[in-house]
Parts: structure tokens; C-alpha cells; sequence
């Protein structure tokens, strides 16, 4: 897992990542229940708009997630652009929108067109002002520019356009994390970062205002996932194509402090039933292209009310009532 939110140096090692995306896609024979909770949060957020989207583009990440909840004319959707820069998952997403698209689309009118694009989330092969919406989902945490990713979204949106993105945060797999540094620090004598970065929930609103983007909204949540193992837990991991890809990484562990962080992990963190609990903190994202008719924040200072006033008129209404 990873993200970065400064300069666009490469932490992240894109052939890796592109190749356990191209492994997760062999990997996932069914839909994963926890990129499906995400999509799902995630798009409940267009429901709240009065507004439709018939030009859409995905993001990676949970594509497939987002993509197949698309079908049926949700939020008015009817075409939508798939990024991913890894081919076999496209490929995958492709024959998950058709299957999904057969059941939801017994009218022709209630089925979703796709267009597959391989590509970086950091080099969008978008036109400026052509998407209504656009979606991330659990992809911007493994780009090396977040800045620029964000920035280009923001410019392949037509004036009031929505992006909506949700990405790990700083406190995914805090447990896997210190299971980890203790073992190492026990057995090899120091420690090494084997799950990547993560952005802090403080980085989100910087990141939508430097891109540009207007309404900023972020939240998070919190899920727990429990594993009967560690071992299931690094599987989980790979079949979702989240393992470390830092550019400058360390080989495998070794045997003997794996199984020491994995007895670590149960002693500290394991319940009662013998599970693992897992914490995957989400970052859910909110912004606005620019437009001329949007609601705009007042201006510093222009207020004709202040608290002192409305106090007041509270406490008169209050004992008007009495």
C-alpha cells in the first residue's frame, strides 16, 4: 500500500504495481467484499446529487467494484471511460460489466457502454472538459504524484463536473505495521518499511485545494476485516494487488521473523474466537470542477451577522416561547 502527497519523485516502482494488479486480476474469482463496501460508500455519495452524469471515467483501484454498480443507469450514468494501467485487469472488468450489464439490462436503455484505455492515474488519456464525473476508488494511494493526478482529473471535467475518490489512509494495517517493527527489531536488530506509505487524513483538503478543486469535503471511515491467520491476511493483500511496491524495498522477510511477527500479531492484537482484526481507514473525497453558477463561501470579513446577535435573537425567541 502507498501514497505520496508532495513532489512528484517516484516512490512507487510502476512495472511492480502493474504487474500485482496483473496478478490480482488471476487472483479474484469472485468479487472482493471489501473493495465492494468501499465502491459502495463511495457511490452512495452521487445520491445525494440532484444532478446526472451520462460521461463517467473509473480510475482503478476497485474499477471492477465501481464499474459493475455503474450498470442499470445509476446517477444517470451511460458511458463511462476505464483506466487501469494493468491490461488483464481491464480485460477482467471488461467480462464483469458484461455479465452485470445481461442482468440489469433487460431494457437496452439501462446498460452502461465501456471503453477500456490502459494507462497511468498519473497521465490521464482524457480531454480537457469531456467527464461529468470522475471516479477513483482505492487507486490514488499508489501514485507518485497526487498533486498532478488530482490537478489533471480536475481539468478532463466539464465546468461543475464531480470527482469522487476514496483511498487508504494513514492508519490502514497499523497492526500488520507493528507486528512487523517489533519482529524486525527482535530478531534481524533494526526494521525496514515493508507496507508503503500512506497519505494522513490532514493531506485530502490540501490535495483537492491545490488541485483546484471547489465544495471540498472530506471523511473518513474505519473498517475492521478479520483473518484467521496472518498468512490469510498477506494472500487478502495480493488478491487485491495492494502489496508493497515501494520503489527502494527490501527483500522477502525471512522465515524466522515472519514467524515471529506472526505470533507478535495474534499476542497483541488476536480476539477471543482466534481471528486477526485488520484496520483499513478510508479516505473519502469530494470536489468540484470550477463552474460560474456554483455556491461559493462568502468572503472573509463580509458577514452582516455575528455570533453575539444570534444569540441574542435565539435567547428572545427562546423566551417568547415561555
Amino acid at each position: 500500500m502507498g501514497a505520496t502527497t508532495s513532489s512528484p519523485v517516484d516512490i512507487f516502482d510502476r512495472d511492480v504495481k502493474r504487474a500485482h494488479r496483473d496478478r490480482a486480476a488471476r487472483l479474484q474469482t469472485s468479487e472482493d467484499p471489501l473493495q465492494a463496501e468501499v465502491a459502495e460508500r463511495l457511490l452512495d455519495r452521487l445520491e445525494d446529487c440532484r444532478r446526472t452524469f451520462p460521461q463517467a471515467a473509473v480510475l482503478g483501484g476497485a474499477a471492477e467494484a465501481v464499474v459493475t454498480r455503474m450498470c442499470g443507469g445509476r446517477a444517470g450514468i451511460e458511458r463511462v471511460v476505464l483506466l487501469d494501467s494493468s491490461a488483464a485487469m481491464l480485460e477482467r472488468c471488461k467480462q464483469q460489466v458484461s455479465k452485470q450489464n445481461a442482468v440489469t439490462g433487460a431494457e437496452a436503455s439501462s446498460t452502461i457502454q465501456v471503453q477500456c484505455v490502459q494507462g497511468e492515474d498519473d497521465m490521464l488519456p482524457l480531454r480537457e472538459h469531456s467527464m461529468d464525473l470522475i471516479v477513483s476508488c482505492l487507486g490514488l494511494h499508489w501514485v507518485n504524484d497526487l498533486p498532478g493526478a488530482m490537478t489533471q482529473c480536475r481539468k478532463a471535467l466539464k465546468p461543475d463536473g464531480l470527482f469522487i475518490a476514496a483511498m487508504f489512509g494513514g492508519d490502514t494495517l497499523q497492526e500488520l505495521r507493528i507486528a512487523h517493527a517489533l519482529a524486525e527489531q527482535e530478531v534481524e536488530g533494526g526494521i525496514s518499511p515493508r507496507v508503503s506509505p500512506l497519505a494522513q487524513v490532514r493531506d485530502a483538503g490540501n490535495l483537492l485545494t491545490r488541485a483546484n478543486l471547489a465544495i471540498p469535503s472530506v471523511d473518513t471511515d474505519e473498517l475492521t476485516v478479520q483473518y484467521r491467520s496472518m498468512d490469510e491476511l498477506v494472500n487478502h493483500l495480493r488478491a487485491m494487488g495492494e502489496s508493497n511496491a515501494v520503489r527502494v524495498r527490501r527483500p522477502l522477510m525471512r522465515p524466522a521473523t515472519a514467524r515471529r511477527a506472526a505470533e507478535i500479531y495474534a499476542e497483541k492484537f488476536g480476539t477471543e474466537d482466534g481471528t486477526l482484526p485488520a484496520t483499513y481507514q478510508v479516505i473519502f473525497m469530494t470536489g468540484w470542477a470550477p463552474a460560474p453558477n456554483q455556491q461559493r463561501a462568502m468572503e472573509r470579513g463580509s458577514a452582516t451577522v455575528t455570533l453575539e446577535d444570534l444569540q441574542a435573537e435565539l435567547a428572545r425567541r427562546k423566551e417568547k416561547k415561555t
